[in-house]
């Protein structure tokens, strides 16, 4: 699957990309229609813990999955992103599938 990534505010560690790209792969195991997606990572400028933001848009067929996670760390919040389009697309897959 092919992902823009984004990263505001600093500048993401190639490892990093990787990871998530790696993750994000095996959601076309969950659903083989994928287009595309868009990652985008934030730091925020909150002094809290939890201030790194994953962001990910996915684009299928008809509609566009969205999830939003934050967490202490980049791999965290995008194993917390994934996870929740994992959920989205059994759902919307669910919900579409014709017999």
């Amino acid at each position: 699957m092919k992902l823009q990534m984004h990263s505001i505010r600093f500048d993401a560690d190639v490892k990093l990309l990787d990871f998530i790209q790696k993750k994000a792969n095996k959601l076309d195991t969950f659903y083989d229609r994928i287009i595309d997606g868009e990652v985008f990572l934030r730091l925020d400028n909150d002094v809290q813990n939890e201030n790194k933001i994953v962001e990910i848009k996915l684009n299928i067929p008809g509609t566009q999955l969205f999830a939003k996670e934050r967490s202490k760390s980049f791999e965290a919040a995008s194993d917390l992103a994934i996870q929740a389009l994992r959920k989205q697309l059994k759902k919307y897959k669910e919900k579409n599938f014709v017999y």
